[in-house]
Formats: structure tokens, C-alpha cells, sequence
């Protein structure tokens, strides 16, 4: 049964973190088709209200599917590097990849926000040309999901570890 819910659990990440990269994507795609004139490296152009709501959309994806694998992961805590290099290669693992979503997170999470504040329907903009802020952060949504997942099952791993004394 536990197993069960573990594929379970990692469907639903892996399905917010997918939903929540096609939905940058697409904001990218929404927020090219809107007028702009170009010149060199200067950019005016026009706020997308549907590349707005799009990556807002899938920037609250990327928060929820972080939020869930932490949480349903377990809390991995290791204060310095004796207690790392003494524990599992689970837990060094899980530790790892808790890092790195959480690196991802902050990346992607930033170019998302910073996409999505462009296309608010007040900033009317000239400037340099900021291009592409939509789809990185929505790739990175795809990122996200592999250490997420990666995190959730070695987390797991390692305290079925610890419960059972060293046999996972």
C-alpha cells in the first residue's frame, strides 16, 4: 500500500512540475504574439494579459509541487559534514537533491516572477530587451521535477532505512 502512494505521490509532482513548465511555455509563445517594436537591443512593447495569467499560473505549480514533495518527503536533516559522510547513500542522496530542487526552485520560481511582473497590465515598457524569463523558468519546471522526485524516493528510502534498521 505504502508503495501504491509513493507512485501516487510522485505522479502528482511530476504532473504539477509538467503542467507547470507547459503553462511558462506558453505564456512565453502568448506573450510573443503581443506588439513590439525593436531596435538594436531597445524593446517597447506591450503587456500580455494571457502570458500574465499563464505564468502566474504556473509559477503557483512550481511553489505547490515544491511544497508538496518537501513535505511528503520528510524532513532530511544532517547539521555538518561528518553527520553527511557517516549516513546512507539514501540519505546523502536525498540531501543532495534536496539542494538542488531547492536551487531550481529559487531559478525558476525568479524567472517566472520576473516574466510574469513584465506582462502586468501596467508596465506598458521600453528598455532592454528581456527575452525568454517565460520559457526558462517553465523548463526548469521540468528540472524541478526530477530532483523532486528523486528527493520523495530516496527520502523515503532512507527512513524505511533507519525504521528497519539498514534494510530498505
Amino acid at each position: 500500500m505504502a508503495r501504491v502512494g509513493g507512485i501516487i505521490v510522485c505522479m502528482l509532482i511530476v504532473a504539477m512540475d509538467a503542467v507547470a513548465g507547459i503553462l511558462g511555455i506558453e505564456a512565453e509563445i502568448a506573450q510573443n504574439k503581443v506588439k513590439h517594436l525593436r531596435l538594436w537591443i531597445f524593446e517597447c512593447r506591450d503587456p500580455s494579459q494571457d502570458a500574465f495569467k499563464l505564468g502566474l499560473a504556473a509559477a503557483a505549480l512550481l511553489a505547490f509541487a515544491h511544497i508538496i514533495s518537501n513535505l511528503l518527503g520528510g524532513c532530511m536533516c544532517i547539521c555538518n559534514q561528518d553527520d553527511f559522510q557517516k549516513a546512507s547513500p539514501n540519505r546523502q542522496l536525498s540531501i543532495v537533491c534536496l539542494i538542488f530542487s531547492w536551487i531550481i526552485l529559487a531559478v525558476g520560481l525568479s524567472t517566472l516572477v520576473i516574466g510574469t511582473l513584465s506582462n502586468h497590465k501596467s508596465r506598458a515598457s521600453c528598455g532592454f530587451s528581456h527575452h525568454h524569463f517565460l520559457s526558462i523558468g517553465g523548463i526548469l519546471c521540468f528540472v524541478h521535477a526530477l530532483f523532486c522526485v528523486a528527493y520523495y524516493v530516496s527520502a523515503t528510502a532512507a527512513l524505511n532505512e533507519e525504521k528497519h534498521g539498514g534494510h530498505a
